[in-house]
């Protein structure tokens, strides 16, 4: 189910929507006992979500946001609520919204569960790393704020602008092989592997993922990392989203990397995380930077 919502106070009865009336791709947006969710105080979880709901032109609704939200700068003046992933009961609760918006992977579960049992409306936005994903997003945040034809307009414009910037990609990456390393804490690298939003990125970036052999994030060994050989090393260039980002370029004195040809000759690219990782409303402007950025690095 994408979303679930819960009844809340203060709705007229005639505007109350079951559940059979707000669907989407086959799926029910809310749960039983849903009332409307043209709430004018909204909390967004999720930096994507945050985005979605100013590029909608509807940021008038919102009333706070979590830690990763922060683009545009005017997310700063909004309350924040905490970590995506290090949720509290209270801290959402706190500022007494009518609807929380969430993408998914956010938590922990058992504060999910509690907020679902508030009284609150809370739809879950689905996530994927992919185009297509960002596209579902932006429709599912339309619907839920019941704007659909701002939502459609959106999806529009940003489809065809990935498929512009895919397109342009693929003549400058193919073939260029990348790691992403997330961490370098204790000496020890963590890289991401398939179904992460780095390995989503460099797809869409036309470029390859040197670790897709397994799936999340995972500590590589040396011979791994040797055996990966990637021409260039991928990382974040700041905190915000809960993970680690190694400044400089230290991540070259780790002796495996340096057997690499990204080691050998210090090919180093490095990104805003948020625009970089966020799979929303900015992914075409980050796969053109990637693209050029690891095109140029390569040669």
């Amino acid at each position: 189910m994408i979303g679930s919502l819960s009844r809340f106070s203060g709705v007229s009865a005639a505007v109350a929507l079951t559940v059979a009336a707000l669907v989407l791709h086959g799926k029910p947006l809310f749960a039983e006992g849903t009332g409307s969710p043209d709430s004018s105080n909204v909390v967004a979880i999720g930096g994507s979500v945050t985005e979605i709901v100013y590029a909608l032109g509807e940021d008038k609704r919102l009333i706070a946001r979590d830690s990763t939200s922060i683009f545009p700068a005017e997310t700063a003046s909004l309350p924040d609520v905490g970590y995506m992933r290090a949720l509290s009961p209270e801290g959402v609760l706190s500022v007494n919204p009518e609807l929380i918006l969430m993408l998914e992977g956010s938590g922990p579960q058992e504060t999910v569960d509690v907020l679902r049992k508030s009284g609150v409306a809370m739809a879950d936005v689905p996530e994927a790393y992919t185009a297509e994903g960002i596209i579902k997003k932006v429709r599912v945040v339309g619907e839920v704020l019941g704007v659909e034809a701002k939502a459609d307009a959106l999806a529009g414009k940003l489809e065809q602008d990935l498929a512009e910037a895919q397109r342009a990609a693929e003549s400058r990456t193919s073939g260029v092989r990348v790691l992403f390393v997330l961490s370098t804490k204790g000496g020890r690298i963590l890289a991401a592997g398939s179904d992460t939003a780095a390995n989503g990125i460099l797809a869409l970036a036309g470029a390859e993922n040197a670790t897709s052999g397994f799936s999340g994030y995972k500590i590589l060994s040396d011979e791994a990392i040797v055996s990966a050989a990637p021409d260039v090393v991928l990382m974040m260039d700041r905190h915000g989203d809960g993970e680690d980002a190694t400044s400089g370029d230290a991540v070259f004195d780790h002796p495996a990397v340096a057997q690499t040809p990204a080691g050998k000759n210090r090919r180093l690219v490095r990104m805003n995380g948020q625009l970089l990782l966020g799979f929303g409303p900015r992914t075409a402007e980050a796969v053109r930077e990637l693209s050029t950025r690891l095109a140029d690095t390569a040669s």
